[in-house]
Parts: structure tokens; C-alpha cells; sequence
């Protein structure tokens, strides 16, 4: 689109020719990503440029978001304090957070060059069992390289409050749901209630992705079993490293189950290690107890109904850049359901 909404090009390229102190960033082309339903993603290109000349912009949704929602600048410091350890993650270039500019701060990253996998593999990528293998034990790996970032000796010591994470992380959320609610859900609230009467002790803090997944990573292209970029890390803070286990799971369905519809099939062809065989390698690594993991699934799956609660809310409120959630109030049903069988049933 020649004007995407949220980052006019007539802005944008100005601005990053002072930004990043080059002329060439004077006129761009600025391509909105379709992927994501939260914080909008841009490819800014140089006219003229090769798409290796290419940046990345970060911006909130355009229109009204929740008050906690978006924070442009730790996401910008997260990624920037993480780029000298071992997690992959693309390398921070300016942080704006002038209003004023394209009213709403944002940040310009590097684009990392990577594969993209959302609902199914590339032709000729990751053909073979051994090849999604590796890249099952790559996801488990990274985020075990995560949760092992001492916070202090990146300079995240004061990123959040681990002290009682979980039951914020509960009250956070359902706070969310009442204020986003898109109608009567007694199921969703006794599911909010039973998780707050219920929360396990934290064994250790660390550095939490908040949302972590295989379509929030980029994989190499030159062959699977490397993650080439974590992205999306609007909602890392610090607090308890199993939250991030737990969303895993919500995104990790196996052969023969039945998983709400946004959910990517990927992780159910053959060769991807199954959910307990990834609880086994991450305890493996980082020799944590996951006695009390089926708690933190029931709160994964609880949070993904309000996440889409709030999309929706956002969708109304024609905050989505023209995305369809078209189906998504149905899918919230589901969700609830699941988390309910984690905690009752013991299933993860």
C-alpha cells in the first residue's frame, strides 16, 4: 500500500535520514507486514535500495490500546540488552519516542533474514522428520538460553517485579478479560478464579518472552535447527521462565488433537518432538521442576482467550490496520475448555 497506516512514508523517510545520519533513508517505500495482530510491523526500504538495505519498524496499533499494552521502549530495551548474549535477536538501531513523529513512540531494528513459519513449511524446508526435529530442540534450547540470562549482568535487573509474578500475571490478565469482554462468560471467569486460588510458588526469575512460539521466531534459511531471531517481545518482563513454557504449549498441538483454528498445525508432522519430550529437554537444561506445569498451561491457555478478547476489542475499535478476526470470539470457547482439562485432567 503506498501509505500504510501508522508510518507514512513522507514521515518516516525523513526522519530516518537525521535518525540514522544517511540521505539515503530521505525517501522510502514502507511495506506493512501482514502477519502479527498486535503491534504493527513495517519493512522500510530505501528507494532504489536492495531489499538487503531494508529496516524494520515497531509501532502500537494504530487507534486506542490498553494503557500497559505496546511499550515501544521495552521492547526496544529488551532486544538491545539481549544482543550480546547468546539469545538470537535482531540488532537495535533507533528508538523514537516523540509522539509527535507518527503519534506513537516506535523503534528500527535490522531485518534479519530468516524463515517465517506460520501455518506450514516452505517447499524444500524442513522436509524431513530429522530436520523438524532439530528445530523443535532449537526452540527448546533458546528459550532454555533465555531463562539462563542472568538480568543484572545485562542491565535488565529492574525490567519487572518477580515477586509475586503469578498472581499479578492472574489478576493482570483478568483485568484484561473484564475490560475487553466481548460477552458473558462464566466458563472464562471461573477459569480466572480457580487460576488465582491456585498459584504455585516461583522457583526462580528470569527473563520471560511473554509470548513465545515458532512464528515469533525466524528460522535459518540455509538449513533448519537454528533459530535465526526471536521477535515479538512486547510482553517480556522478569518474572517466572515456566509462564514461557506454558504459552509454548498452547502453540504446540500434537498429532490427533483437536486445537482451536488459530492454531498452527506445524508442530503436528512427524518428527517434531512432543510436548513432554520438550518439558523433558528444557528441565534437562536448565534443571528446573515442572511438577506444577500443568498450572502454568491452564494460565497460558487462559491468557490466549484474553489476548483474543483484546484483538477483538481492538478489531472494533478499528485498531487492526484492516486484519480480519473474522471467527475469533468462536475460538475463545475452546481455549477456556483446555485450560480447564490442564488443570483438572493433569494434561499438558
Amino acid at each position: 500500500m503506498a501509505t500504510p497506516p501508522g508510518a507514512d512514508p513522507a514521515v518516516v523517510g525523513p526522519y530516518l535520514a537525521s535518525a540514522l545520519g544517511h540521505e539515503k533513508w530521505r525517501s522510502v517505500t514502507v511495506e506493512l507486514i501482514a502477519a502479527g495482530m498486535s503491534n504493527l510491523t513495517y519493512v522500510v526500504t530505501p528507494e532504489g535500495g536492495t531489499p538487503d538495505e531494508a529496516v524494520i519498524l515497531r509501532r502500537p496499533p494504530t487507534g486506542a490500546v490498553l494503557a500497559t499494552a505496546h511499550d515501544m521502549a521495552r521492547e526496544h530495551r529488551v532486544i538491545s540488552a539481549l544482543g550480546p548474549t547468546p539469545v538470537p535477536v535482531p540488532r537495535t538501531l533507533h528508538l523514537c519516542t516523540d509522539v509527535a513523529v507518527l503519534g506513537a513512540p516506535f523503534y528500527v531494528m535490522e531485518r534479519v533474514v530468516g524463515v517465517h513459519v506460520v501455518s506450514e513449511f516452505p517447499p524444500g524446508y524442513a522436509d524431513e522428520p530429522e530436520q523438524r526435529r532439530a528445530i523443535g530442540e532449537a526452540l527448546v534450547d533458546t528459550l532454555a538460553d533465555l531463562h539462563s540470562v542472568d538480568p543484572a549482568a545485562v542491565g535488565l535487573a529492574d525490567f519487572g517485579r518477580p515477586e509475586g509474578f503469578l498472581a499479578r500475571q492472574v489478576r493482570r490478565w483478568t483485568t484484561q478479560w473484564e475490560a475487553t469482554r466481548d460477552q458473558d462468560r462464566p466458563d472464562l471467569d471461573a477459569l480466572a478464579a480457580r487460576l488465582a486460588e491456585t498459584v504455585p510458588a516461583t522457583q526462580r526469575a528470569g527473563i520471560t518472552h511473554g509470548d513465545y512460539r515458532l512464528d515469533n521466531c525466524l528460522l535459518d534459511p540455509t538449513g533448519p535447527g537454528r533459530i535465526a531471531a526471536v521477535l515479538d517481545w512486547e510482553m517480556s518482563t522478569l518474572g517466572d521462565p515456566l509462564t514461557d513454557i506454558g504459552m509454548m504449549f498452547v502453540y504446540w498441538p500434537q498429532a490427533g488433537e483437536s486445537r482451536p483454528s488459530t492454531l498452527s498445525p506445524v508442530t503436528t508432522l512427524p518428527g517434531f518432538p512432543t510436548r513432554l519430550e520438550v518439558a523433558d529437554r528444557y528441565a534437562a537444561r536448565t534443571g528446573t521442576d515442572l511438577s506444577d506445569l500443568n498450572w502454568y498451561v491452564g494460565f497460558a491457555f487462559f491468557k490466549f482467550a484474553a489476548i483474543i478478547a483484546g484483538i477483538l476489542a481492538r478489531s472494533a475499535a478499528g485498531a487492526m490496520a484492516g486484519k480480519d478476526t473474522s471467527g475469533y470470539a468462536e475460538r475463545i470457547g475452546p481455549c477456556v475448555e483446555l485450560g480447564r482439562a490442564a488443570l483438572e485432567d493433569g494434561a499438558i
